[in-house]
């Protein structure tokens, strides 16, 4: 027969809190917002010396070339890494924890070091101040394609912040970067599911591919379903 007790009080509060004295007040996320659109980001597992980034923008357009920087040694140094046209219909939002371990490494060796990006990460972002699924994306008009290397980026995990320092009427007379986004269209079953991401909606709306307005494959699709 059971029956139901209540728990004695914690042993060690530093393992086992109460509800009435969390760990944390908002659960170890929080929503950005800027003139670079809404992103969450994972506090839970970053210090409080690291929730407050502002730092030179350097922009890349796959994790590839995030790694190849770091083998050169170009990124010893503070900044921010803005990873982009990673969201549902550039690349189907890959998961991004190839970069967790090296930009680890620049955090540990002192530097400011943070991620902002449209693409993913399950949980792996761990200890570097990580903003992710952001919204809206590079591709559907989003302000990471008009982010320039140099432009200072504020990531501010305390008061939600996330922007760029550059002024309303510079961003917006800015050009998207053009990017050719043809190797994501092929391999691993992607050419299956290219109406999908072409038809997705952001990240913060689920990445949905329903009740959209239909958006005709590419050409190269097209020709190989011929």
């Amino acid at each position: 027969m059971l029956a139901w007790r209540p728990a004695p009080p914690s042993a060690d509060p530093s393992v086992l809190r109460p509800v009435a004295e969390p760990f944390s007040q908002d659960g170890g996320l929080k929503v950005l917002a800027g003139n670079l659109g809404r992103a969450v980001i994972k506090t839970s597992a970053v210090k409080p010396q690291h929730r407050v980034v502002e730092a030179p923008a350097l922009v890349f357009d796959t994790q590839s070339e995030v790694l190849a920087a770091f083998e050169r040694g170009e990124l010893n140094r503070d900044f921010v890494a803005v990873l982009r046209y990673q969201g549902p219909r550039a690349n189907g939002m890959p998961e991004l924890h190839q970069l967790t371990p090296v930009l680890g490494v620049l955090l540990d060796q002192g530097f400011k070091v943070a991620l902002v990006t449209d693409g993913r990460m399950s949980g792996a972002s761990g200890k570097v101040p990580t903003a992710l699924h952001v919204t809206p994306e590079a591709l559907g008009g989003g302000p990471l394609a008009r982010v320039r290397d140099g432009d200072v980026i504020v990531i501010d995990a305390e008061s939600g912040r996330l922007e760029a320092r550059v002024a309303a009427r510079e961003l917006a007379s800015r050009r998207p970067a053009q990017v050719d986004l043809a190797h994501n269209e092929f391999g691993l079953g992607r050419e299956l599911f290219q109406l999908f991401r072409a038809n997705a909606e952001g990240a913060e709306q689920g990445a949905m591919a329903l009740d959209l307005p239909a958006v005709e494959a590419p050409a190269s699709v097209r020709k190989r379903a011929a």
